[in-house]
């Protein structure tokens, strides 16, 4: 099946990363778009494209010379060869392709694995593609180097890191068994045993005597059964205080992509966000949802949305929106095993079912905020509305709307926290929808005011409760001055700012007026 992408090679050696290959030659750089990963045999006939990337088995060193020509004179865009040769990277360089070399003791079938999650469109590359990006987004919220491995111990997806990796990750990535003794201890510890059990996070102290650096680990489940383990190794710098709670997280949605690759590929995940935009819509009952996720519909529940605050263009959005959903979904796994994460239009939205009173769900929306901002470099803010049962999520759903549509300057917040900030807002809304209902002698008055002095100097009068001394401190001015043009305005427009009701309209339409 072709593997159409849109990724750079640049891209691809950033995702394999140490210690898989290295660059030896790179005659046409590596902004190149990579169109394929193809094995090739020498025996065989080369089926290469221009674009493809060409993993040549078989021959080491100088007798991949021929291979590496042929493919070349097809559009091959990089050749990927064990054992390195200086006649090998003269063919390339003078071929123009870009030569990279495969660790010895490297697997092909786990480069190949690893390559094509990276650049596949396949539905099992784009669900291996997830995890890949699913554990760099671990490895940001725990501090460490991730790995995601399957019950038979086999590397699935691994966070791309700078640090040092000790030998056993190393050996682990390279698709090659740890220190036996190692893992011998491991066994007798009971590690792998309680892994599989039970959801628990397990500490590993390091071992310096065999390279092994401390670890945290857990168990992936679905229902009764294990599906593999997420091994966190600490780097150079400890792990986050959060570590062990985002690796709790981190399991409960690893197993949701593991169970999608294991039967339809679609179905899993996407059920699961159809059912929440079916509910948050209100076009789903909340019974079936509660059916579908093991949650108690007459217990209250939350909703959390989200919207990117960043401003860049459409595809740097896009990147920044996925990698968000991934932080969103660890710490909402963590909350509420329940927890269900969708995106509907710009915005993303999560629900955590199963809440008991005093549940804080504003400080769980600040925690994924700031662990965007801090961990992702992504700005973000939240919004957090409430039902008292599942069957009202839709309701909660436009109280959290609400408040982010009011575009207020709090990253995190709640009705009952900005709720006259944002019926004011709402009330804005529609004065500037609706023209007929402003008046037109405020109008008249913003339009005649050339230098911009009467209207700032009314609003800080009436903002200040009509106490002049305070409105003129905040304009920087003498209070008589503030005096003067307050008189002048109302003489202007026509208007007597001691009846309350005009006040409250002229409040208003010259906050308008100051949005812009």
């Amino acid at each position: 099946m072709i593997s159409r992408s849109d990724n750079t090679l640049r891209q691809l050696l950033q995702a394999l990363g140490d210690p898989l290959v290295d660059v030896v030659a790179a005659p046409r750089g590596l902004d190149g778009v990579v169109r394929d990963v193809v094995i090739l045999d020498p025996e065989d006939d080369p089926e290469v494209r221009p674009g493809d990337v060409v993993l040549i088995i078989g021959v080491r060193g100088r007798a991949a010379v021929a291979t590496v020509r042929a493919a070349a004179r097809r559009g091959a865009l990089a050749v990927a060869v064990k054992g390195r040769d200086e006649a090998l990277e003269q063919t390339a360089n003078d071929a123009g392709v870009a030569l990279l070399s495969v660790r010895p003791d490297a697997r092909w079938e786990q480069l190949e694995s690893v390559a094509r999650a990276n650049v596949g469109a396949d539905t099992d590359s784009e669900t291996v593609g997830d995890l890949f990006s699913l554990a760099q987004t671990i490895a940001a919220l725990t501090g460490g180097l991730v790995s995601i491995e399957d019950t038979a111990s086999r590397v699935l997806a691994y966070s791309r890191s700078s640090d040092e990796v000790d030998e056993l990750r190393r050996l682990s990535i390279l698709g090659r068994q740890g220190p036996e003794s190692y893992l011998a201890k491991l066994r007798e510890w009971g590690v792998y045993r309680r892994l599989r059990e039970s959801e628990a996070v397990e500490r590993i102290d390091e071992r310096p005597e065999l390279g092994i650096r401390r670890r945290l680990a857990v168990g992936i489940h679905a229902g009764g059964q294990s599906l593999g383990t997420i091994w966190v190794q600490e780097g150079a710098t400890p792990l986050t205080d959060q570590a062990e709670r985002a690796l709790l997280g981190a399991a409960r949605v690893t197993a949701l992509h593991l169970v999608r690759s294991r039967n339809n590929p679609a179905a899993p995940l996407r059920l699961r966000e159809s059912l929440l935009e079916g509910l948050l819509d209100g076009h789903t009952t909340a019974a079936a949802v509660a059916a579908n996720i093991g949650a108690d519909a007459r217990r209250a529940a939350g909703v959390v949305a989200f919207e990117l605050t960043d401003e860049a263009d459409r595809s740097t959005l896009e990147l920044r929106r996925a990698e968000l959903i991934n932080v969103i979904s660890v710490h909402a796994a963590a909350y509420r095993r329940a927890a269900l994460v969708t995106t509907l239009r710009a915005r993303i939205y999560a629900l955590l079912p199963d809440l008991h009173a005093g549940d804080g769900m504003t400080t769980l929306a600040r925690e994924i905020v700031a662990a965007a901002r801090q961990h992702a470099g992504i700005a973000v803010r939240a919004a957090v509305g409430m039902a008292p049962d599942l069957s009202r999520t839709a309701g909660a759903r436009r109280e959290a709307d609400r408040i982010l549509d009011a575009r207020l300057d709090v990253p995190v917040a709640s009705i009952n926290d900005v709720r006259a900030e944002v019926m004011v807002a709402e009330l804005l809304g529609l004065l500037a929808e609706h023209e007929e209902i402003r008046d037109p002698r405020l109008t008249d008055l913003v339009a005649q005011d050339n230098k911009d002095i009467l209207v700032p100097s009314v609003l800080a009068y009436l903002e200040a409760l009509g106490d002049v001394r305070a409105a003129a401190q905040v304009l920087h001015i003498h209070p008589n001055t503030l005096r003067y043009r307050v008189r002048r305005a109302a003489e202007v427009a026509g208007m007597d700012l001691d009846d309350p009701k005009q006040r409250l309209i002229t409040q208003l339409q010259l906050m308008l007026h100051r949005q812009g």
